[in-house]
């Protein structure tokens, strides 16, 4: 068999399974979203242009979902990262049972998203529920944690205990990643901590820092099985993230074209997000300084 031909068998049932299982429920998802089609009515999808996506823009409440996810993301994912490099910072160094602390802070993200849900819901309960009695502890009593003013901050909790190890082994990769003899280097040349940090450490890691942050934040807006778990979106709509009105537009009012057309205006927001953080991370130091000059 030819070289070119061997390459081509090779790759070939991957391109197969990659068209069958994404490519074309994509393009299909995509042109469902120029179509008024509810998958509960029998009768043939009707077309209407880019009147689903204009009914979506001027919908108040979708711009509320839209804000709920911002502020979730803007709660879960500087707690995960802060909370991740410490983390990471003090399991850099060595000490003994070093291994087993690692493995334990891991086993939350080794976990299915719908069982850390039903955890969760009876640790909130507020009748019986295990922070409901730590917060009675210190005076707080009969706390309800599904109010609307607290719903989004209980569920990003939910979030970062289960997230926050992803960020830790991925900066402490780049931390392991730093060579020694730079430390020894700036030791030599009395620099403390603080110097350390902002000259060696967080030089080299910071690709990595962008990288898990970047992560984090597409996975924290598309957000979906917590939600549907511990609140499915309540109380009211307080805490109903957009994935999961997508999930009501198709299955519980049955506007699949609406709900189509919603998802690909997700996708280009992320797809848009995901193009700025990549140009951050690309930009080489010299631009960055010649940048900064012209700011000055």
């Amino acid at each position: 068999m030819r070289e070119r031909t061997l390459k081509w068998a090779m790759i070939a049932p991957a391109i197969l399974i990659l068209l069958i299982l994404v490519i074309y429920p994509l393009m299909w998802s995509v042109g469902l979203t120029f179509f008024d089609y509810s998958i509960m009515l029998k009768r043939a999808p009707l077309f209407i242009g880019v009147e689903n996506y204009i009914d979506i823009l001027n919908d108040p409440s979708i711009w509320d979902n839209f804000i709920l996810t911002a502020y979730f993301l803007a709660i879960a994912l500087p707690i995960e990262f802060l909370l991740g490099f410490g983390i990471a910072l003090l399991l850099y160094e060595e000490f003994r049972g070093r291994r087993m602390v690692l493995t334990l802070l891991l086993i939350p993200m080794m976990l299915a998203p719908i069982a850390v849900g039903v955890f969760y819901r009876f640790i909130f309960d507020s009748t019986f529920g295990v922070l409901t009695y730590l917060l009675s502890i210190v005076g707080i009593r009969g706390f309800e944690w599904y109010t609307a003013q607290w719903v989004i901050p209980s569920v990003a909790l939910v979030d970062v205990w289960m997230w926050t190890p992803f960020m830790v082994l991925i900066l402490l990769a780049g931390l392991t990643a730093v060579p020694r003899y730079l430390y020894e280097a700036a030791s030599i040349d009395r620099a403390g901590w603080m110097m350390k940090f902002r000259y060696v450490t967080f030089p080299i890691v910071k690709p990595l820092i962008g990288v898990a942050v970047l992560f984090r934040t597409m996975d924290i807006m598309k957000v979906f099985d917590t939600v549907f778990i511990l609140t499915s979106g309540g109380p009211g709509s307080s805490s109903e993230l957009i994935s999961f009105r997508v999930y009501r537009e198709a299955f519980q009012y049955f506007h699949t074209g609406r709900a189509a057309a919603l998802s690909m205006i997700f996708l280009v927001m992320i797809i848009v997000l995901t193009n700025i953080y990549l140009r951050f991370l690309t930009r080489r130091p010299a631009e960055a300084a010649v940048t900064r000059e012209l700011e000055v």
